[in-house]
């Protein structure tokens, strides 16, 4: 059982590293300190190096443990929690190509199996609901600081419970943290209605520019390097944007663009009927039916245009 390797694996190992997607949202950040918080329990000690982490979960348990590189350069074992695929670990995936063993532990219907081990569930909502299960299997007792981690994870990942991903087993998980003492409440507030000012400035020009199309079915919208320098952004600050346009009556697919120094990060947000993972995979990202993302190498407009026409194919 795959379950039984991993364990085995980790009981060997006597360096670890725990690694995640670029751009980390909270399911990234809130599964990769589960997981060390759990390996600590079992007597190890990882590293959990994520280059970029947005101030605003600076909250969560073990956050001031986290590294932005290591001095290691071949690990015995390396966790990577919530990435598709290999290329998402970027700027840091010298760590996992290097490790002795590799693994991989996600909840992405697009994941490649890029681990020497891999356990994917795609019907978990987050990745931190897949790492409820494995970590009980490993022994561990999920107390307030993983089950903190754990919980910012699954409501950043289903749109604070609202996202059709969201299970029954997510509902029961959440009740039994209540029990223990763990504050919803106020991990709802920080990582769903807590922003920024640079948030709020680049939300509300992406809000200004927002255009629809094809019958406003669809809404699109964009910010530029520009802008963020403008509002002295941080690593996080557009988190969220996209969702602007799918709250809009009758918008099926909402289109946000973000401008980085390769071109633009395409972020893709459903309601109802479009798979957005599709779409994504056109142009070599992926995701989940109603949230995904890619990368176009391209000026504004050109990358405006090509997704914009292959969003109308699925309209």
């Amino acid at each position: 059982m795959t379950l039984d390797n991993i364990l085995e694996e980790i009981k060997k190992a006597n360096t670890i590293a725990i690694l995640t997607h670029e751009n980390p949202d909270g399911d990234a950040i809130g599964s990769s300190l589960a997981m060390y918080s759990a390996l600590k329990k079992m007597g190890k000690n990882p590293d959990v190096i994520i280059p970029e982490l947005p101030r605003i979960y600076n909250f969560l348990p073990s956050a001031n443990e986290i590294k932005t590189e290591s001095s290691n350069k071949q690990y015995d074992l390396a966790l990577s929690v919530d990435a598709a695929e290999l290329k998402r670990i970027a700027g840091w995936n010298e760590y996992f190509e290097t490790a002795k063993v590799k693994i991989s532990i996600d909840h992405h219907g697009t994941n490649t199996m890029f681990g020497d081990l891999n356990f994917v569930n795609p019907d978990a909502p987050a990745c931190a609901q897949v790492l409820i299960h494995i970590i009980e299997y490993f022994g561990v007792d999920i107390d307030k600081e993983i089950g903190t981690c754990l919980l910012t994870g699954i409501i950043t990942d289903t749109g604070g419970f609202q996202y059709q991903s969201t299970t029954p087993e997510t509902f029961e998980f959440a009740a039994e943290l209540l029990k223990k003492g763990i504050n919803i409440y106020d991990i709802y507030k920080r990582v769903m209605n807590t922003k920024s000012k640079a948030s709020f400035e680049l939300r509300k020009r992406a809000i200004e520019r927002m255009e629809f199309f094809e019958e406003e079915k669809i809404a699109f919208t964009y910010v530029t390097k520009k802008d963020e320098e403008e509002v002295n952004a941080e690593s996080g600050d557009t988190e969220g944007i996209v969702d602007e346009g799918r709250a809009v009556e009758g918008v099926e697919v909402s289109i946000f663009l973000r401008e980085n120094d390769k071109g633009f990060k395409v972020s893709l947000r459903s309601n109802s009927y479009v798979n957005v993972s599709d779409v994504c995979l056109i142009f070599g990202g992926g995701g989940h039916i109603h949230a995904a993302g890619c990368h176009i190498a391209q000026g504004l407009e050109q990358a405006k245009e090509k997704i914009i026409n292959q969003v109308k194919m699925y309209i």
